[in-house]
């Protein structure tokens, strides 16, 4: 693999977080709890604190599980 090819790899890498921050950013815009959604666990202490978006890391993993292969499906034709 040449630098051109790895540039082009990176580049389109950085493109999908900029999309996929501005998506992030657009939902917490409207409103949706991401992070805080029943499930997520958050326990306080007195000097710490804990937080497991358990139900968020699960329903993003389907989405883009769905996503994915959906992309590769039409990729494929």
């Amino acid at each position: 693999m040449g630098a051109a090819s790895i540039g082009k790899w990176i580049v389109v890498l950085g493109l999908g977080l900029v999309v996929a921050g501005g998506v992030l950013w657009l939902l917490a815009k409207a409103g949706v709890p991401l992070g805080r959604l029943p499930g997520d666990i958050h326990v306080e202490g007195e000097r710490s604190s804990l937080h497991l978006p358990l139900v968020t890391c699960l329903i993003s993993s389907v989405v883009l599980t769905v996503l994915l292969n959906l992309a590769l499906w039409l990729l494929r034709k």
